[in-house]
């Protein structure tokens, strides 16, 4: 049996997430697409909690050496770590696709998670 993670999210990530939920609902006026996407990324977050390390490590220093993996959802990239030690993935980050990934790596803190 594979060993199981807890999945959390960092502030940052929530904050991302519910920035993108009122964009899609209140800027693109279509909240039952916010539900429905929120709905996808919730499921597709939650099976981080088995065989996390299969989604690749960044390619880039210093998030490479970090530890930092990605994993597409939709149009968005979910960036997150693995804590081997507590057994916890942290999710840091949920960026649109086709923003400047390299910028929104900057703005990810990588300090101060929560155990």
């Amino acid at each position: 049996m594979s060993t199981r993670y807890l999945v959390k999210l960092t502030p940052h990530a929530v904050a991302q997430i519910q920035e993108t939920i009122a964009y899609i609902s209140k800027v693109l006026l279509v909240p039952d697409t916010a539900r429905l996407w929120a709905d996808r990324l919730e499921k597709e977050i939650s099976t981080l909690d088995i065989m996390p390390a299969r989604f690749p490590l960044l390619d880039r220093e210093p998030w490479r050496s970090i530890g930092y993996h990605k994993m597409p959802v939709q149009n968005f990239i979910v960036y997150y770590f693995i804590d081997e030690e507590a057994k916890t993935v942290w999710v840091t980050a949920v960026v649109y696709a086709r923003r400047d990934q390299l910028n929104a790596l900057k703005d990810i803190p990588t300090q101060n998670l929560e155990s």
